[in-house]
């Protein structure tokens, strides 16, 4: 296994893969004796399969790649065109998330996903930073480094296809199992998708759990996404830097985090479990219990309010909190002082 996973890793390093308009090297596709190539060739063409999505984004970034190419020959819409083809940062972000590390971790191929994970940031990196010159300084366009570097990292997106198609690609698809892409399928739905329309869940996906459904044992709290004892979940809640308060679908103070800082928005201990409205001035009532029906109603979602307390602007939201079916739970107030925006922005 070590063997194989070493001659991988030195093939990505030392030799290139050509595919697609513009490319120095075209090389065919590679053959293997262990079925991996069949075994791709059949989950991508599952409907929906995280394979199948894979591939389907992989032809489409290949398409924004010969726009860009076109572009780069006619010095038309250049920016525009280099801007569609730098979606594939979502792409590769999926990658990130969901393919290199179950690879590396549990089937030890260390090689071909840490060098390919890296050449995927450089990518990335690459066009950003060469979109972001270009619109500060125009001039750039006609720039030959500029377009020397444009050239190169077209030249290894396009690479990038070829290697995942023939490498990462049929690695996973002999070595992943049925529940493992299952579960892979659950958090692809979480993706924007990569410059092709929002595809169905897979009907084998893992379904999405609810806290209702988790059974709750000893000290620990078990959420959909994970188990936190109620010291970690204090201490956390505590820790953020927005003040909470919680208001539940009865119009009752439930909650609000108590952390070290001093408070500009006070709540008494003795506020909780009463009656959200008798906690504001009368004047401001009316306010509060519209916004709560609204969000009852699901006619809104979130109200911002702009204020300011001392030196510096404070922005109060009140959200409403929905479960995964969209049931109003409650309302949730959170007051984030604006002051270190203003200092970071400010210099």
């Amino acid at each position: 296994m070590e063997k194989r996973i070493d001659t991988i890793g030195e093939t990505l390093k030392n030799e290139s893969y050509g595919m697609g308009i513009g490319s120095k090297v075209k090389a065919a596709p590679l053959k293997r004796q262990d079925g991996a190539d069949e075994q791709y060739l059949i989950l991508k063409q599952i409907e929906n399969h995280p394979l199948n999505i894979f591939a389907l984004e992989n032809e489409a970034i290949s398409e924004a790649l010969k726009e860009l190419r076109t572009a780069m020959e006619s010095r038309e819409n250049l920016i525009p065109a280099l801007d569609k083809a730098r979606e594939l940062a979502i792409h590769y972000a999926e990658k990130g998330d969901l393919l290199y590390p179950l690879l590396k971790l549990k089937y030890h191929f260390v090689g071909p996903t840490d060098i390919m994970w890296t050449v995927d940031d450089e990518i990335r990196d690459e066009m950003k930073a060469l979109s972001n010159s270009a619109k500060d300084f125009s001039s750039l366009l006609e720039d030959k480094d500029w377009n020397e570097r444009l050239e190169a990292v077209v030249t290894r997106a396009e690479e990038m296809i070829y290697k995942e198609e023939n490498i990462i690609f049929p690695l996973c698809a002999k070595n992943f199992t049925e529940e493992e892409w299952q579960d892979i399928a659950r958090d692809f739905d979480d993706y924007k998708p990569c410059l092709i329309g929002k595809r169905p869940l897979w009907k084998k996906a893992t379904p999405k759990k609810n806290v209702n459904d988790l059974p709750q044992t000893g000290e620990m709290i078990t959420f959909p996404s994970g188990q936190l004892t109620p010291y970690q979940l204090d201490a956390m809640l505590n820790t953020i830097p927005i003040e909470l308060t919680f208001v539940d679908a009865n119009d009752v103070n439930k909650y609000f985090n108590d952390g070290d800082e001093m408070k500009l928005f006070k709540r008494p201990l003795t506020a909780l479990d009463r009656e959200v409205y008798t906690c504001h001035p009368p004047k401001f009532e009316p306010m509060v219990r519209s916004i709560i029906a609204d969000f009852k109603a699901g006619t809104r979602d979130c109200i911002e309010i702009w204020s300011s307390r001392g030196d510096q602007a404070v922005l109060i939201r009140y959200m409403a909190v929905r479960d995964k079916d969209h049931n109003y739970v409650g309302t949730l107030e959170c007051v984030q002082p604006m002051g270190f925006a203003e200092q970071h922005f400010g210099r």
